[in-house]
């Protein structure tokens, strides 16, 4: 088993353990210490799990919602309020999300606002959620189609993270974990090294389960450090600007695929700008391992519009990047949206 802490001075900490058989031992554990618990999961999720839940949990309440990013609304996360409601749950009672980044956040936000914060207990049931949306104390909805424009900062109180999850995730999952773990290793030279010499088990689950908890550790000691991103915590967006306009405007792939396709862009531009071209070569092949091939990519005009409109854009006409320059080095760059089109078009033609 192992562990890490992080805490945010202003809200609490967050205990997570990496282990195998959460549902069976180290969940029904911590239940164990609060008057009431309430379940929260997505259909597809509770199909897979839900009878080893019940085993595991008793009688424990159970609301799920649709799966899919398209019901991250205001109106699934007030559906789980009124649930939450009706069970009778306090202060000093405990949400568990069982699922993926969706339920993650949906669920996250809903404890943050209940009596204005209970406990949450995240049970990231996705590559993706235990490596990136479980860790951090993010949590927010979509509303008047942006992405996380409503939510808040919370630590949860526990992620338990096991990686018998993996066993039922369908390749294109294992992708979309695989989007932040080379973000990461984009970000940290020795889970960079660890990538690169395993390039050819990038889908192994055995080698993924060996790498979780790394990653889990890194992002982990960077929340640690700015909880609410005002400064270094700025790192995690490597890739991001760009896979966030792409996935607004085609939204056809995954959000992990999307960062591999940003992280590969924007490690191009950086080459351009003088990063290390050797290192930002392989962090490109890495990212191809993991993508299979470069889909066709949309309009790089409407791309550029739509990335100056991202949340980590302040200026008007400018776009902001977090670029990878060199082995564990990182440059903010802002760029006019001019000069930024060009570049996604230049790139664009190059992949052709």
């Amino acid at each position: 088993m192992k562990g890490f802490v992080i805490s945010d001075k202003s809200v609490q900490k967050s205990r997570i353990v990496c282990r195998k058989g959460v549902l069976g031992k180290a969940l029904p554990a911590l239940l164990a210490g609060y008057r009431q618990a309430f379940l929260f999961s997505d259909e597809r999720v509770w199909e897979l799990y839900g009878a080893r839940a019940r085993k595991a949990l008793g009688t424990i309440g159970v609301h799920t919602m649709p799966s899919g990013e398209e019901h991250k609304t205001p109106e699934t996360l007030f559906s789980l309020l009124a649930a939450m409601a009706a069970a009778g749950l306090h202060r000093g009672d405990c949400l568990v999300c069982l699922g993926g980044g969706v339920v993650g956040d949906v669920g996250g936000l809903a404890a943050a606002l209940y009596m204005r914060g209970i406990d949450c207990i995240q049970v990231p049931t996705t590559l993706l959620a235990q490596v990136d949306s479980s860790v951090g104390g993010k949590t927010a909805v979509d509303f008047c189609g942006v992405k996380n424009l409503v939510g808040t900062f919370r630590q949860s109180a526990y992620v338990l993270a096991d990686p018998g999850f993996f066993a039922t995730l369908p390749v294109r999952e294992v992708r979309c974990g695989l989007g932040e773990i080379i973000k990461h290793g984009a970000l940290c030279p020795q889970l960079f090294d660890t990538l690169e010499e395993n390039r050819d088990h990038l889908f192994d689950l055995d080698f993924l389960a060996r790498i979780v908890p790394d990653n889990i550790a890194f992002k982990a000691d960077v929340v640690r450090r700015d909880a609410r991103e005002s400064g270094l915590r700025k790192c995690l967006n490597l890739g991001h600007t760009t896979a966030h306009a792409y996935e607004l405007l085609d939204g056809k792939l995954s959000h992990g695929e999307y960062v591999l396709i940003g992280t590969y862009i924007e490690a191009e531009i950086a080459a351009e700008l003088g990063g290390d071209r050797q290192y930002l070569k392989q962090l490109q092949q890495l990212c191809l391992a993991a993508l299979g091939k470069m889909p066709r990519l949309p309009d790089a005009g409407q791309a550029a519009v739509i990335a100056r409109f991202d949340k980590k854009n302040t200026q008007s006409g400018r776009v902001t990047l977090t670029l990878p320059f060199a082995k564990g080095e990182y440059r903010l760059r802002e760029m006019e949206e001019g000069e930024y089109e060009r570049e996604l078009v230049r790139i664009g033609r190059s992949l052709c």
